[in-house]
């Protein structure tokens, strides 16, 4: 197989649409609650929620919801035939628990003929707790030893040289977690099949996890269950393993009534019962030299957890992984814990871990560039990695020279340095408004730091009447993966894109497929259709040519067509009739695994990442001195996804990422009460990006000759890595406040919302007389 090459015929130079663009602005392309009215007698779940955050159930009396008209049924653990668990990693999170790990968290659920029977029968159920003492903070969870994993522990170099450098400091920085508030919440539709088997229509990243899961709790052997997602309205990493219990109560269902069973989640249920991106806790003590070369730092990483394991042990290790972002580190010693709080299982988000961990070293940096009185900007630049050097993890930094090369170009193209002279000049005249600028770089690995994650499974069919089906196991939730192989597969087989049909992925149609995360949905699906595709070219290949009286090396698939020497010429439709005529199999099955990858955590270190994607963002704010309220300006953005496949999708992945970003780090703020309940619970008091956080100038540019060899068509992941681009307005928040004192490290909470930049601010103006801290 062939990964390296360009777009054939006129796709390379087409702007390409979203598959499903027409559908979604039609509304008629279907998401998983939209099937239920094919199912008759569909029976609709409800959840009975615990009111603590910690409890022991004592008794669990359904007899009065039985008892409601229109409730057909309880279930409960004594429903499961199999395994009382949804859990992927470590099999800790019970379905149906005995004990409550988190407010609102499901102990039973009522099925009703309608959703308003079921809610009501979920409230006439009776339960008895024993309230136990609960942790909700990290704090609470390092103080009383309260870990679901860790330490894990990543060293490079000689740590004991911290304390010879000529600057030495120490902090902590308490770093929020985000809600995924995908447009359409959690949602299954379970049946049973006439062959004593389960079909699941799943609002999932991962269908073969998801069909794992339903065959555990069931007790089914995997091939009794068949998981289909048909597409998702967003998930961003929230629907990766946290689908499955939802898949799981509507398996349940079905098999216990024989009749459909829908389980949706409202959006307040949606909040109260998934996951959240991880919040952290970080404490380090960082040695420089004078010049702002960073020598050495001492990093302890906290992830609140939640109550159970689910991804946080690979979350925490991404973020270990990426506290370099695009700097080299001499000497460092990485400690991570994932802490067990009494809250909701976080979970995979836009990601994954290393927004966090790039987000300590831009603080550290920071930190240190206001210490020394250098230009934050200058002090990055000084720390860059460089052809030649290698992480903190053993892995050489591959294309390193590109850091800079982007750096530089995205300094002259944001005229960042006269923006600079042009905001002290403004600062300078304006007393209650302050405006701060900041560029940023991102250095993100590429691959499940998982090694067996990275592969991928294709099944292509090819008709005789020249259409074509693709079948592979990346889900489509609104990223524009299908949009990429379809355009994949239309130029390998030489066919226009309206003769290539999309299929949803189904377990049965290819099996043991891994999420679709990590950035890599189109790096491994990809690969594996380019490879059936490329199987199924070159079985044509001599029929063409026999047809075509040509050498089988000048047969070209072009547009439909069949040519050779540029003069004969078959329809593509022709030649797949005649390639059935003489028995040639139109289908194919591909497969494709990440080469040259390992790591091994015992030793800290290894190769996890295929390649890394690297980017950079320049922002301007503007800062209301009596509010703390921001503006943002203006962004620049340079990104590397090297051969763009699909340049619209990847623009638009580009600037949703960085405004998810920016909502993260500077708008997003969860809070919990002291019961454990998450006060936050909704629109009206959770805040989301929205038209007026949109920079009136955005610019977004790829950067050129930048194909990366060994990854289908030259192409680069797109997915994760410009949320991270996003640290660059916090830092140009900071670099605000920082104009109205006089100098001096700032510190600024995250999320940075607008009464955390008024305190910050208050504190600045405070210590505007006091001198500035050299070392501690």
């Amino acid at each position: 197989m062939t990964l390296d090459g360009k777009l054939d015929g006129k796709l390379g130079t087409k702007v390409v649409p979203h598959e499903s663009a027409r559908g979604h602005v039609t509304g008629e392309a279907l998401y998983t609650d939209d099937l239920t009215g094919r199912f008759p007698e569909l029976l609709h779940g409800y959840p009975v929620c615990s009111p603590h955050a910690h409890a022991r159930v004592l008794v669990l009396d359904s007899s009065a919801a039985l008892a409601l008209n229109g409730v057909l049924t309880v279930l409960s653990h004594q429903d499961v035939p199999g395994e009382n668990d949804c859990g992927s990693v470590r099999h800790d999170e019970p379905l149906f628990p005995s004990e409550v790990m988190f407010h609102q968290q499901p102990v039973a659920w009522v099925l009703g003929e309608t959703l308003e029977a079921a809610r009501i029968g979920a409230g006439l159920v009776r339960v008895e707790y024993q309230v136990l003492p609960a942790v909700l903070t990290i704090a609470q969870a390092i103080e009383q030893g309260s870990f679901l994993s860790g330490p894990a522990l990543l060293t490079e170099g000689d740590i004991s040289q911290l304390h010879t450098c000529d600057m030495v400091f120490s902090g902590e920085l308490e770093i929020g977690g985000q809600e995924h508030f995908y447009l359409e919440t959690q949602c299954a539709v379970a049946f049973a099949d006439e062959a004593g088997g389960i079909t699941v229509h799943s609002s999932t990243q991962h269908p073969s996890e998801t069909q794992e899961v339903v065959a555990r709790v069931l007790g089914l052997a995997r091939n009794q269950v068949t998981v289909e997602c048909l597409r998702m309205g967003g998930a961003f990493g929230g629907k990766e393993v946290q689908a499955n219990a939802y898949a799981a109560v509507a398996a349940l269902g079905a098999w216990k009534t024989r009749r459909p069973v829908r389980v949706r989640l409202s959006r307040a249920l949606d909040m109260a019962l998934t996951g959240k991106r991880h919040p952290f806790l970080a404490r380090y003590r960082a040695g420089f030299a004078s010049d702002g070369r960073i020598q050495a730092l001492q990093l302890a990483l906290y992830a609140d957890g939640g109550w159970c394991l689910d991804l946080s042990e690979p979350v925490l290790w991404r973020a270990m992984f990426h506290c370099d972002n695009a700097y080299r580190l001499p000497a460092v010693e990485i400690t991570g814990y994932v802490c067990l709080t009494h809250k909701t299982s976080q979970t995979a988000f836009r990601g994954f871990g290393g927004p966090q961990g790039m987000l300590v070293i831009e603080e550290i940096l920071d930190q240190a560039a206001r210490r020394l009185c250098l230009p934050p900007e200058a002090i990055r630049q000084r720390n860059f990695y460089k052809d030649g050097d290698a992480t903190h993890y053993g892995e050489p930094v591959k294309d390193a020279v590109r850091i800079q090369r982007i750096w530089d170009e995205l300094m002259l193209s944001a005229n960042f340095s006269k923006r600079r002279d042009e905001i002290e000049h403004f600062n300078r005249g304006h007393q209650h408004e302050k405006r701060g600028i900041a560029i940023t770089p991102v250095k993100f690995g590429i691959s499940f730091t998982a090694t067996l994650f990275n592969q991928a499974g294709a099944l292509v069919l090819l008709y005789r009447d020249g259409s074509v089906q693709v079948n592979h196991g990346g889900t489509e939730m609104g990223q524009g993966l299908h949009t990429k192989i379809r355009a994949i597969a239309a130029s390998t087989l030489g066919v226009p894109l309206d003769r290539i049909r999309m299929m949803p992925p189904r377990t049965d149609k290819v099996p043991n497929t891994s999420a679709t995360a990590a950035s890599a949905g189109t790096d491994l699906n990809g690969a594996a259709v380019l490879d059936a595709c490329q199987q199924l070219r070159e079985r044509l290949r001599p029929v063409a040519a026999g047809l075509l009286n040509a050498d089988p090396a000048a047969v070209v698939f072009e547009n439909g067509f069949v040519r050779a020497a540029g003069v004969s010429v078959l329809p593509f439709a022709q030649l797949c009739a005649e390639a059935y005529r003489q028995r040639i199999p139109l289908f194919a099955q591909g497969f494709y695994r990440t080469p040259e990858i390992h790591y091994d955590p015992k030793t800290g270190r290894g190769t996890p990442f295929y390649y890394y994607a690297y980017g950079a963002a320049v922002s301007e704010v503007e800062i209301d001195g009596f509010t703390g309220m921001y503006l943002l300006r203006r962004v620049d953005i340079l990104e590397d996804v090297g051969e763009s496949i699909a340049p619209l999708v990847d623009r638009g992945q580009v600037e949703g990422g960085f405004i998810q970003g920016v909502g993260w780090l500077t708008i997003e703020e969860l809070l919990w009460d002291a019961q454990g309940r998450l006060a936050t619970a909704g629109a009206s008091t959770y805040k989301l990006p929205s038209w007026p956080e949109l920079p009136a100038v955005f610019n977004v540019t790829f950067l050129e000759r930048a194909a990366e060899p060994g990854v289908v068509f030259g192409s680069k992941a797109v997915g994760e890595p410009p949320l991270m681009l996003a640290i660059s307005v916090r830092e140009a928040l900071r670099d605000a406040v920082a104009a109205f004192g006089n100098g001096g490290p700032i510190d600024l909470p995250c999320p940075s919302v607008p009464e955390k930049v008024f305190f910050a601010i208050r504190e600045a103006k405070r210590k505007a007389t006091k001198p500035v801290e050299t070392s501690v």
